[in-house]
């Protein structure tokens, strides 16, 4: 079975998925095909599974891991107000983690509300150009946040 899942890592491998922002131990970091919200992130494992349920126990902890430091590496480069972790797998049947920033200042009837509720066909499309410097950002931080999470001892 081949996903778009599937593409993007395989393109990650080999170095031409422009979205790629870093490497982790259990996958791929990943910016948003658009940015309604700035920093919107995937975690796409590698090799690429159907769901979380197919990887041993501590293959789920290095990936749920690796999903959270993207979480406070985006709360500390972009300023969001909190962390929004969505995994679905019902439009891709393989496992990926979404990573949404969410801002104090979204519009109020959006703020409460999932992001699904977004116009994701009319939001501002990924832009290696514009995208680069905030991408090299979350790496960075995602690199910091790795060194502290050696130390702690419920990893």
């Amino acid at each position: 079975m081949s996903t778009l899942i599937h593409d993007r890592v395989q393109a990650a491998r080999q170095g031409t998925n422009p979205t790629v922002i870093c490497r982790v131990g259990s996958g791929w970091v990943v910016l948003g095909d658009v940015q309604f919200l700035r920093g919107y992130s995937l975690l796409l494992p590698d090799p690429v599974v159907p769901d979380l349920n197919a990887l041993t126990m501590d293959q789920r902890l290095n990936f749920l891991r690796d999903m959270t430091l993207l979480g406070d590496a985006l709360l500390e480069v972009t300023g969001a107000t909190r962390i929004n972790y969505e995994i679905l797998g019902n439009s891709e049947a393989a496992l990926h983690a979404h990573v949404f920033p969410r801002y104090a200042i979204e519009p109020e009837e959006k703020r409460r509300k999932p992001v699904w509720f977004y116009d994701w066909k009319n939001a501002t499309p990924f832009n290696l150009e514009r995208d680069s410097p905030l991408m090299f950002e979350i790496a960075e931080s995602i690199k910091r946040h790795q060194k502290t999470a050696v130390g702690d001892s419920t990893v």
